[in-house]
Order: structure tokens, then sequence, then C-alpha cells
């Protein structure tokens, strides 16, 4: 179980209050809070890309406004403003539900991939030309978060996993979820006009229609969780002791979870999936609610949730709308800015977690080594499977060429098409090399040195750091060259190690900390990519898809300089350190009685692997699983010294990244499927098998 209870759980001792005290003081904490968002509502309905403000509403409700001042709030403003409202309480109640079932104040919709499942059906209904009236479209959201949902809890082993273990499965899941998306994204991209953005959390509606068709279910909802919340009480104190006190335990988590997941389909139906809302407000309600006599109740504690969901939205749009102005706020999406202020209080509990995580590195691997003979004839397979790769990768494409034209080409004597296209085709391919050695070499030192066999650059928020900083650069300055947004990004993931780094330190380093801040750290990343392109660029949806879905279009021979640099100097060196490596990889005392400086050395062999990522990114954008799949699949081919570990897992991150680039490029032409994507889906199911794999050794 893990260290990162509900502040709730624990409170045994009986309140010094007396009831008539207690309920005056949680009626008190409940007319506040309505009164600040009432405040709240009344101030935001002034903001808008109109001259209208508080002066003209005024009159307006003193009945000497004009008619113009009326259609502006009743077709834009209002609708807003009731769809902040209908969506805050909806995940603010949706959350505190699954924190509760789990037990974990880091479960919410969105770690939960709740929300990602229902935006991949709705989109998936889209793109396939499913034309649903609001309420059977509010069904579809609901069958994806609870397919999703499902699909996390069976694998993390739902209310008796640790942190690490739930926030992993979550994170796995909503990356698959999110990778069908942006295929769906891509390739129906006329039928899916407009989701991009709404992906992220939009709050501008077109009139009442889904707030007020929702509205019902958000209400009934609330309701049911409140008739819960007396057997959510009993249930704090352990599965045990409630069942013997009456309370049925499994009928009553399922219809927590149940209902949980209606809320937060109903929150993704009318403006997407808004971004940690449903983690930041029970995190604030419970923190709040532990300091007023008789808030802690979960029939009080709901609809209190519910209020502090409707503030942190409305909080965050206000916000918005007043630092980036009414009209450029229409294109950027809320759920940016609440991912970002969410994922910070997701940084903040991380901190405080002390449950070991997955386990050791070495978990899921072959026990003894390899044969010398054995291991040569496996490498020289694996390196000539890589030619074969790199020989298909040339074939085909959104044209087919023969073997004969390769060799043609090789020798400069094709005609100009044949020259032309495969010019163009070949930096694509040697990217794909270059960006799965990179990545697999990165991956292998990081999961060893971090001892957990599902940390990788893109987990811990490398890859993340790295996009955001080239990005900014290409956004900002489009004329820079290749060594600058290599630097830039190189920055931006060696800040952000050291962030992670740093704050996952508490009087030693511990990998599970590591891992949940890394995933926070890389969720707002994510959110600063889209911010700075919608900001920027509000239209150029294949930009953010090049970077967020990772893709070798368009890249050429000096595009690889860096990627290519990096390998050359940094890979070398990594092998030189395989031997502290696999000591750091033990425990943390060994490494010191052999006299490795124990500090020094992890940081410096990290450092060069997010150095290795950043160059991956430069090279292809943020392309995930690589980096754990690769270093995993040779452990259990080899073993776990890293030496023999790193030439194999190179092979088969070029061979991941190559086939993925090949079937993308092929598979729907003159269409394609970024890389990205191709590896997310296949190694989200590896990822998910990793999981079960160690929640049946746990």
């Amino acid at each position: 179980m893990d260290t990162l209870a509900p502040p709730e759980r624990g409170r045994t001792a009986p309140s010094a209050k007396t009831p008539q005290t207690n309920r005056s003081a949680t009626a008190a904490a409940l007319v506040l809070t309505t009164t600040a968002v009432l405040a709240l509502a009344a101030y935001h309905l002034t903001q808008g890309t109109s001259s209208v403000g508080i002066a003209d509403l005024w009159d307006l409700a003193t009945g000497s406004g004009d008619d113009l001042t009326l259609q502006i709030l009743t077709a834009s403003r209002l609708p807003r403003v009731a769809a902040a409202l209908a969506v805050g309480a909806a995940l603010g109640a949706s959350g505190l539900l699954l924190q509760s079932v789990a037990r974990n104040k880091l479960a919410s919709p969105d770690t939960l991939a709740v929300n990602a499942g229902a935006y991949l059906a709705v989109t998936a209904s889209a793109a396939f030309g499913v034309s649903l009236p609001f309420l059977p479209g509010l069904g579809t959201a609901f069958l994806g978060a609870l397919l999703t949902a499902g699909l996390v809890l069976l694998v993390s082993g739902g209310g008796t996993a640790s942190t690490t273990r739930l926030i992993l499965a979550g994170s796995a899941a909503a990356m698959a979820a999110t990778a069908l998306t942006n295929l769906l994204l891509i390739l129906f991209q006329e039928k899916t006009t407009g989701l991009f953005a709404w992906g992220s959390g939009n709050l501008s509606q077109a009139g009442f229609g889904s707030t007020a068709a929702t509205a019902g279910i958000v209400l009934a909802g609330l309701v049911i969780a409140v008739l819960l919340g007396g057997r959510l009480d009993v249930l704090r104190l352990g599965d045990d002791t409630a069942s013997s006190l009456g309370v049925p335990v499994r009928r009553t988590r399922l219809t927590a979870i149940v209902v949980s997941l209606l809320l937060a389909a109903c929150a993704v139906s009318i403006a997407g999936p808004v971004g940690f809302v449903g983690l930041t407000a029970p995190v604030i309600a419970a923190a709040i609610a532990s300091r007023v006599p008789g808030l802690t109740s979960h029939r009080s504690l709901v609809p209190f949730a519910a209020l502090t969901g409707m503030l942190v939205l409305l909080t965050a749009d206000v916000l918005l709308r007043a630092a980036l102005g009414a009209e450029v706020s229409l294109v950027v999406p809320v759920g940016v800015a609440t991912t970002i202020v969410g994922a910070a209080v997701m940084i903040h509990l991380a901190r405080r977690v002390t449950d070991p995580g997955i386990g050791s590195h070495s978990a899921d691997v072959r026990t003894t080594g390899m044969g010398r003979v054995r291991y040569t004839l496996l490498v020289a397979g694996l390196f000539t499977a890589v030619v074969a790769a790199m020989f298909a990768g040339m074939l085909v494409g959104d044209a087919t060429v023969l073997g004969g034209d390769i060799v043609n080409w090789l020798q400069r004597t094709t005609g100009p098409a044949y020259t032309f296209l495969l010019d163009q085709r070949f930096p694509r391919v040697l990217a794909a090399v270059l960006a799965g050695a990179a990545l697999a070499v990165a991956g292998t030192v990081t999961q060893a040195t971090c001892r957990n066999p599902l940390a990788e650059p893109g987990v811990l928020g490398v890859t993340g750091g790295a996009s955001v900083g080239a990005v900014a650069l290409i956004t900002w300055a489009p004329d820079s060259g290749t060594w600058a947004i290599m630097g830039v990004a190189t920055a931006g993931a060696l800040l952000t190690f050291g962030l992670i780094y740093a704050l996952a330190w508490r009087g030693g380093l511990s990998t599970a900390r590591l891992v949940l801040i890394g995933i926070g750290l890389s969720a707002i990343a994510a959110a600063l990519v889209v911010l700075i392109i919608v900001y920027s660029d509000p239209w150029n949806t294949p930009k953010v898809m090049t970077w967020l879905s990772g893709t070798t279009y368009g890249r050429t021979l000096e595009r690889l300089a860096p990627v290519s640099l990096a390998l050359l100097v940094i890979a070398p060196v990594l092998y030189a350190y395989r031997r502290d490596i696999d000591l750091l990889a033990l425990d943390e005392d060994t490494p010191r009685l052999v006299g490795i400086r124990l500090e020094r050395t992890r940081l410096l062999v990290l450092a060069l692997s997010a150095v290795l990522a950043a160059a991956a990114v430069v090279t292809v954008g943020v392309v995930g699983f690589v980096g754990l799949v690769a270093p995993h699949m040779a452990r259990a081919v080899v073993g776990s010294k890293t030496g023999a570990v790193m030439p194999v897992a190179t092979a088969i991150g070029i061979l991941l990244v190559s086939v993925a680039d090949t079937l993308g490029r092929w598979v729907i032409a003159p269409a394609q499927v970024p890389a990205g994507l191709v590896c997310a889906m296949i190694g989200t199911p590896y990822f998910i098998y990793l999981l079960w794999r160690t929640r049946a050794r746990s």
C-alpha cells in the first residue's frame, strides 16, 4: 500500500467539537465557497472580445440595457460561464470519488486515463462519421472512459496499487489513447476539424445546448455521490472493517467508479478533456476540509469538491483571459492553464511519496548471461536485420522502387525522378536509425541507473523539456540553424532533468519520486508546447503533431549532424562507464563501498543520457517507448550487464523506429502516420505487459 493516503484517512480521534458546531462550520465553508464562485462568475461575465463591460451589464440588470448587450450575454458569455460551472463541478466530484476509491490523492480523471479514453471515443465517433445526438455522444465518451479506467485499475491492482504503479499504468493508457486520437486527427482531418484544440479543453460554447443537456446528469451524479457518502466514510477504515460493519465493499466501489466516470464523460462532452481539474480540486478541498470540523464527511466533501472544481476552472479561465486577452484566449485552450497548475500540484504530492516504486530494474530479465559465441551471433543477426530494415525503408513509401534502383542510385546513375525520390528518402531512413539508437542507449542507462524497469527519458520528462526548447526557438526564431536548435533543446533537457533530480531528492534519491515528478513535468512540457504553437500560430495543427507525435518527414542530412555527433561522442563514454552503471543498478551502498562517487557518477551518466534524448528530439520530435522497450527486450535476452545490453538494445531501438517509420510511410501512402504514433501503438501493449508482470510478481 502506498503512503500517499487521503488526508482524512487515519483521523480516528473523535472531534472535540459538538455536532451543532460541526454543522455550522460545514455550512459556513459551503456558503463562503458558493459566494466566491458566484462573485468570480459575475466578474467572468465582464470579460470578452466585445466592449461590453460591467457598466453595460449593470444597466441590463436594472432594466436599462440594450438588445446588443443582451445578445452578447446570452449567446457567448453566459454559456461559457455555465460550461465552466458544470465542467468544474463534474471534474471536482469525479476526482474526489476516484481518490476515495483508490485511496490515493494522485488518482484523477487525468492520471487514470479517463479523460484520454473519453476523448478518443468522441474523436473516433467523429472520424468514422457516426453522427450522434448529444446524449448518445455522451454515452460514447462514457464507454471510452470506462474502458481505459478499467484497463488502468486492472493492470495496476486498483486500490491495492502503489502510487507509482497506478500513475504509470494511467500514463501508459493515456499515451496509447492519445496516440490513437492523434492518428485519427491526422487521417481524418476534414471530419475532425476543431477537435485538436477542443482536445486540450475549451470552454467556448455556441449556446447552452451541451451544458443544458448535461446539467441534469451532472446533478444526478452529484446526488448519488452524496448518498454514497456514508459508505465511503466507512471504507476509510479498511475493507475488512467496512465489510464487518455491513457495507457492500465491491458494490460501493463499483458504483462510485461508474458515477465518477459518468461525471468525467459529461465534462469531456461539454468542453473536452480539461486537464488536472479533477486532481487539483479534490486535493484543495480535502486540505481545507481537514481544518474544518465536519467537512471531512463525504456527504459534505462531495459538494465542497464540486464547488472547488468550479472555483479552480473559473479562476484559470479568468486569469488566462486577463493575461492573454479575450481574443487570444479563444484559441488557447483553458486546459493548458489547468494542466500546468494541476501538474504542479501533482509534483508537490509526488515529493511526499515514499513507496518503493515498481521494483528492481532486473525484476524481469534473464538471470544468467549469454555465451560469447551466441552473443556474437545475436548481435550480428540484429544488425543484419537493421541493414535489411534500412533497405526496406528505401524501397517503400509513397512510391515503391526496386532494389536495382537503389544500386543505381548509389552509383549515381538513376534518372532525375528516382534520384530526387531517393535523395529525399535516405535522410528519413537515416534519421530513424540515429534516433532509435540514441533513445535506446539513453533508455538503457536511465533504467539501470534509476533501478526502475519503466524509467526512460520520455517518462522522466527529459524529452518534454527538449521539445519545449526546440519548439520555442523554431517558433520565435524560425531561421535558426540546426546547431542552435540542438543547443536550446539540450539546454531544455538538462534544465528539466536538473529540476526533476532536485525535486526528487529528499535525503536521498527515490526512483518512485523521480518517475512521478517526471510524469508531472512531462504534462507541463506538453501543455507548454501546445501553448507556444497555438498562441503563435493557432491553425498550424501539423506543427504540433510533428513534435508531439514524432516524424522523420522533411529531414535533411544537415539536420542529422547533432544526433550523429552525440552518438559518436556520448555512446562510447557511457559504454566506458558500463561497470560503474552495473554497480549503480544494485543499490545505494555497494558503489560507495568500492570507491565510486555515487552522486557524481549518477549525475554524469543521466545528464549524458539527457543530451542523447535531446538530440533524438531535435531529429524526429518526441518518440515514446523506444527507450523503455528496447533495453527491456535486450535484458530479457542477454541479462542485466550494461556492456552486453547496450549493443543489443541499440539494434532493437533502431529496428523499432525504422520499422515504425517505414510502416507509417507505406501503409496508407500517400498519407503518412508519424513514426512516434506507430512506436506508441507498439510500445504501449508491451508497457502494459510489463506492468502486469510486475503486478503478478508483487
